[in-house]
C-alpha cells in the first residue's frame, strides 16, 4: 500500500511536468516556425500587392522581365524583350531574387 502511494505521489508531480515541457515545446514550435513563416507570406502579399506597371522582376524560373500590364485576374503581362509579351502569375514572381536585382541595378546608378 505504501508503494502505491509513493507511485501515484510521483506520477502526479511527474504529470505536470510533462505539462510544463509540452508547453514549452508548443512555445518554442510558435517561435521559431509559425511566427517567421506567417511574417514572411505577410511580406510576400505586401510586395505582390505593390506591384506596378515598368517594375523590373525576376520569375521563379529566372525569366527577367518589366511589367507591361497588370491585370485584374492575379496575372499580369511581362516584357522580356522589347515586343515580346508573356503572361504569367504573380505568384510566380520570386520576391529574393527580384529584390536583389532591383539592389544591383541601383548601386549602378
Amino acid at each position: 500500500m505504501q508503494t502505491l502511494n509513493i507511485f501515484l505521489q510521483a506520477s502526479a508531480g511527474g504529470g505536470m511536468s510533462n505539462l510544463i515541457i509540452l508547453v514549452m515545446m508548443i512555445l518554442v514550435f510558435w517561435l521559431f516556425m509559425i511566427r517567421p513563416q506567417a511574417k514572411k507570406a505577410k511580406q510576400q502579399k505586401q510586395f505582390m500587392n505593390n506591384i506596378q506597371k515598368g517594375d523590373k522582376i525576376v520569375t521563379i524560373a529566372g525569366i527577367h522581365g518589366s511589367i507591361n500590364k497588370v491585370n485584374d485576374d492575379g496575372t499580369l503581362s511581362l516584357e522580356i524583350n522589347p515586343g515580346s509579351y508573356i503572361k504569367i502569375e504573380k505568384s510566380a514572381i520570386s520576391m529574393e531574387w527580384t529584390a536583389n536585382i532591383n539592389k544591383v541595378t541601383e548601386e549602378k546608378k
